[in-house]
């Protein structure tokens, strides 16, 4: 029978879509092609031209990259029961007539990224349609170095595509709903267009850590025409504000279409984006926040903050700063290019704010190296470092004979660094983790990892220094050692501060700043209160008004002094600002008796009504549903130019509806036709943005079944 020893030809490949992303923990993934993990078998069915015989020549060849080259590694021809030199190998599952079923395994350290698959009998070779397999990281995997070994945790950190991003304040935080859409259209792609212009080598794409690295800078459009342009500036015409975006997707899908940086970013785009970016690929991944982080740009430890002589704080021209909050990433994964000991979580950061060998990338540095101290560590150990230890030094400024003169009033040690925070496994709260990042304040741990980390940096001695004093002559010449102390003062001061009425806008800005004595004695203490209006970058952006007082205390007393701003002292300023706005309140106390000093300041965001919404608990899939938003401007202002941002993944399309401007006691309702496509729980999240308000957000869940 001349057929039987006919040419073998292939006729057809199944990919059995369905059965391998389900095994693979793919099948969230909205793409056409076959997405699988790497380490891990998945099946393909060859349909051939006949029964496949014992002298036959069958492999399966995939290739990566524009021109792969067996040599380079890019081209693996894979023969069954052979297992190939990386760690690939194919065998025959099944038999059945013209059928073949083969199973595949990729190396768990193979490289991740897109392979054309053929198909080689004899002379012949196949090439199927649809014949991209797209292989990623797998936590699944033990032999991967991003092996996670908890699945509730994978379920948070890998498939999770909703989230929390933590802003606001340490006083208030503020928890932002956030879509990640990793599985949404184009997103896969645009990961992977990312890869390919990362122009990492081929073993590189291997390592999460090169990837990792790699992805945190091309998120930010900064030397390399990335995903986002960030900017600060409160001006952004011509692009999107930062506080308007309400995911990834949008911003992803924008870049993969047109190839250009999207307009514009701020920390907390960034680190959704990038925690997106990594979800995607495979690597388990964290948006983590970290209150009054310090961005201290010459590695000393030391973050310098300049008043007036009202108590105002003044925008210093040295370059450090302390943000009300930053946001970065953690990455998990075994670390083999550094020593033993420093695996699992890593920070990255995609936010532009140094050069890293000579690129605005961050990472990956090891969390347990910041809290151990080990701040040579790659990468970027000791940036991380200061952000999250710092101390804080308060100078006033004042005019003496024509010169600036700089008194100190105040050095905290422990002001930085504070509720470290991320989204916690599984529930939808907050979970500090400032214990992963730092050894408890005034530990025996802390100590040492503070003494290990200073030998590292450069001690910085208690002379002010910024592009501010460059020419000022320190009031005290004396270098104090290299780690702070707390003063400890003779008459015990202490200062709080806190708001006593709510912030809402349009009403007055009410607080108190309690100022104690806790020692015997009579006291005199002069009292300097200011508030002021911030962008969360610690930028001042109006001086709303100041206080001073003389009060007397006796032994252990207190006081409560208010401080009071009228709504006209500062709506026209939060109107025409744009961006994370927040109340900036400084106190500086000085008891004349014993000339101790000591300054406060607290932080605090505006509170806003809220928006509700209306749905249905359940839904059948594609079976439409409507989802209702209902706000009520209890506010005692207009609220101009409303847009309402909505989107669900898996049920609604993202789409902005304008809703003119909502007057004192008006209701707002808006409905939305919702059709889902996916199932499992769900959630719509909804965006409320005026010119008076930059962000009232809301979601809702809903379980969608067959």
């Amino acid at each position: 029978d001349s057929q039987d020893w006919s040419d073998l030809k292939v006729t057809g490949v199944d990919f059995l879509k369905s059965q391998n992303t389900q095994q693979h923990h793919t099948d969230g993934y909205n793409i056409k092609h076959l997405v699988v993990r790497r380490g891990q078998p998945f099946q393909v069915q060859l349909s051939l031209s006949r029964e496949l015989k014992a002298g036959d020549k069958l492999s399966l060849r995939f290739g990566i990259g524009e021109n792969p080259m067996k040599n380079r590694g890019s081209l693996l021809s894979l023969k069954p029961e052979r297992e190939d030199l990386n760690g690939w190998k194919i065998s025959i599952a099944k038999r059945n007539g013209k059928e073949c079923l083969l199973s595949v395994t990729s190396s768990p350290s193979a490289a991740v990224g897109k392979y054309n698959l053929h198909v080689k009998t004899g002379t012949n070779i196949y090439k199927p349609e649809n014949g991209v397999v797209y292989l990623l990281f797998n936590p699944w995997c033990e032999d991967d170095a991003v092996y996670m070994a908890s699945e509730a945790e994978r379920k948070e950190y890998v498939l999770n595509d909703t989230g929390y991003i933590y802003t606001g304040t340490a006083y208030m935080i503020y928890d932002k709903p956030w879509n990640y859409g990793q599985f949404e259209e184009f997103i896969l792609d645009a990961c992977m267009y990312l890869l390919d212009k990362s122009k990492l080598s081929l073993s590189d794409r291997r390592s999460p850590a090169t990837v990792s690295r790699a992805m945190s800078a091309l998120v930010n459009a900064n030397d390399d025409s990335g995903v986002l342009m960030g900017n600060w500036s409160g001006n952004y015409t011509g692009g999107t504000s930062p506080m308007d975006w309400i995911g990834s997707v949008t911003i992803l899908q924008k870049y993969y279409k047109t190839k250009k940086p999207v307009c514009f970013g701020q920390c907390w785009v960034f680190a959704g984006v990038l925690n997106t970016v990594m979800r995607c690929l495979g690597v388990p991944c964290r948006c983590v926040s970290t209150f009054d982080a310090a961005h201290d740009t010459d590695e000393n430890l030391r973050v310098d903050v300049y008043l007036n002589d009202k108590g105002e704080k003044l925008n210093s021209l040295s370059l450090d700063s302390v943000w009300n909050f930053h946001v970065w990433n953690d990455a998990w994964m075994k670390r083999t290019d550094i020593p033993e000991g420093f695996n699992g979580w890593q920070a990255i950061d995609s936010t532009p704010q140094e050069l890293s060998q000579g690129r605005f990338q961050c990472g990956p540095c090891p969390v347990k190296a910041v809290r151990e101290g080990e701040v040579y560590l790659p990468y970027d150990s000791k940036f991380v470092y200061a952000e999250v230890n710092a101390d804080r030094v308060f100078w006033i400024v004042k005019r003496v004979n024509g010169k600036d003169k700089y008194y100190r009033v105040g050095t905290e040690t422990q002001g930085i660094g504070n509720n470290i925070s991320t989204k916690a496994v599984g529930q939808n709260r907050r979970q500090d983790i400032t214990w992963e990042y730092k050894y408890p304040e005034g530990s025996r741990e802390e100590r040492k990892s503070m003494e290990k980390a200073s030998s590292f940096l450069r001690p910085a001695g208690l002379i002010p220094r910024s592009g501010y004093a460059t020419t000022a002559q320190a009031t005290s010449s004396n270098i104090q050692p290299l780690i702070l102390k707390e003063p400890v003062t003779k008459s015990g001061l202490h200062l709080d501060i806190s708001n006593t009425e709510p912030l809402h806008p349009g009403n007055p800005l009410e607080f108190a700043i309690t100022v104690q004595t806790a020692t015997p004695g009579n006291w005199t203490v002069e009292l300097l209160g200011s508030c002021q209006l911030q962008y969360y970058t610690g930028n001042v952006q109006a001086n709303l008004g100041t206080i001073k007082e003389t009060i007397s205390l006796e032994g252990n007393s207190e006081m409560q002094i208010p401080l009071k701003i009228a709504p006209d002292a500062y709506m026209k300023s939060l109107a025409s600002l744009e961006g994370e706005v927040l109340i900036l309140v400084t106190a500086v106390a000085e008891v004349k008796e014993t000339n101790d000093k000591l300054t406060k300041e607290t932080s605090m965001r505006f509170e806003y009504p809220p928006i509700t919404v209306q749905m249905p608990e359940t839904a059948k899939l594609y079976n439409d549903f409507t989802c209702a938003f209902i706000f009520k401007n209890k506010l005692n202002v207009t609220l101009e130019n409303c847009k309402l941002l909505v989107e669900g993944l898996g049920i609604f399309k993202m789409t902005t509806f304008e809703q003119g401007d909502i007057m004192p006691g008006r209701i707002m309702k808006s409905e939305v036709i919702c059709t889902p496509t996916r199932l499992g729980e769900k959630k719509i999240i909804a965006k409320l943005i005026s010119d008076q308000i930059k962000g009232i957000s809301t979601e809702k869940a809903i379980l969608i079944t067959e």
